[in-house]
């Protein structure tokens, strides 16, 4: 698996850059902005984007997706919730050559947010829902505290301990890091 993580834009939203070692293709998670920067990557690593995956409809996460679309021609994928190429929900799985990623439809930051977890690299593209530390704001529009927790016990926590959680800003963690220090998650 090619993984490259790069902070894109004024909010620097960490936009993944995913691509299969065999076949060259590749995915683009959350191109917020600095679509040069990601077709940079995108050429260093001689790969073919397929699909561009938003976790969420915010202005940081999405802002340079059809600008990417242009440069690519791949199509823009989304929860139902906003005007996309095509639509994810729970349970889906996004293929990219030999790399699979399930689905996790999220609600509480957005109505229509989603998690990305590849379970044979035990990799999780979280969005704005679990960030080292804390998680998701809850207070702008479409956003529930109530709905962020649910999705982040009976979903998120379900991962494996060991699992890389690579959130939509900020650091890397990982599930066993949140479950025992997040004070949102922890049990008091």
């Amino acid at each position: 698996m090619i993984h490259e993580i790069l902070p894109v834009g004024p909010l620097q939203c960490n936009c993944s850059v995913i691509g299969d070692d065999a076949s060259r293709e590749a995915i683009v998670i959350d191109p917020g902005d600095d679509v040069a920067d990601v077709l940079a990557i995108v050429q260093k690593h001689s790969l073919k984007v397929q699909q561009i995956i938003i976790t969420h409809a915010h202005i940081d996460h999405v802002g340079g997706a059809k600008k990417l679309q242009a440069a690519t021609g791949a199509a823009i994928l989304l929860n139902q919730n906003v005007e996309i190429d095509q639509s994810v929900g729970q349970a889906d799985k996004i293929r990219v050559g030999s790399l699979s990623a399930d689905v996790l439809h999220t609600p509480g930051h957005t109505e229509g947010s989603v998690c990305l977890y590849f379970p044979l690299e035990k990799k999780l593209i979280a969005g704005d829902t679990l960030f080292a530390g804390s998680i998701g704001r809850t207070d702008l529009p479409g956003g529930s505290f109530e709905k962020i927790i649910q999705s982040l016990h009976e979903k998120v926590l379900a991962l494996p301990d060991d699992t890389i959680v690579i959130p939509g800003h900020g650091e890397l963690t990982t599930i066993g890091e949140e479950r025992e220090s997040n004070p949102f998650l922890t049990k008091r």
